[in-house]
């Protein structure tokens, strides 16, 4: 897709937090990422030259955030902050993701209703899917967040 601003301009993440490396496509209700793990990834394990499987959770919740930073961009707002609430049936073909492979990382909104959303996700190499899970998470708005946090913190 033209136009697009680079992911992490999307994340509400900071390096070395950022684990997800491009964005490919995203659309109203869908979003596909790319990574290909190196020694840049916080979790890249030097002696094996892999990252985790269990990592896929993260790489496909920082996919979410970047289909949720890219609508707050499309409207000239900040990526808002989200909370991933929980995974379901996170199953995995493979124990870790192998450095300098193509991890293509697609999600898709189920439903979202008041700021909690339902997404399905996958992550695939050379269209093999090596990992999928549903993803629950709530993205509250900033009015919503900041009364919370002040609750919370008084």
């Amino acid at each position: 897709m033209a136009n697009l601003p680079h992911l992490h301009q999307l994340l509400p993440h900071e390096q070395p937090m950022a684990l997800v490396d491009e964005l490919v496509d995203v659309g109203d209700k869908h979003i596909h990422c790319r990574v290909i793990p190196d020694e840049r990834n916080l979790f890249f394990d030097t002696e094996s030259r892999t990252i985790p499987g269990y990592v896929g959770v993260e790489l496909m919740a920082q996919s979410v955030a970047g289909w949720s930073g890219y609508h707050a961009w499309v409207r000239g707002k900040s990526s808002p902050v989200g909370f991933l609430l929980g995974c379901r049936c996170y199953k995995t073909e493979c124990s870790a993701f192998k450095e300098h492979q193509v991890l293509d990382i697609y999600a898709e909104q189920v439903l979202e209703n008041n700021g909690m959303a339902v997404f399905s996700c996958r992550i695939e190499h050379q269209g093999t899917v090596l990992a999928n899970s549903q993803l629950n998470l709530f993205i509250p708005s900033q009015e919503k967040l900041e009364q919370t946090l002040k609750k919370d913190f008084l």
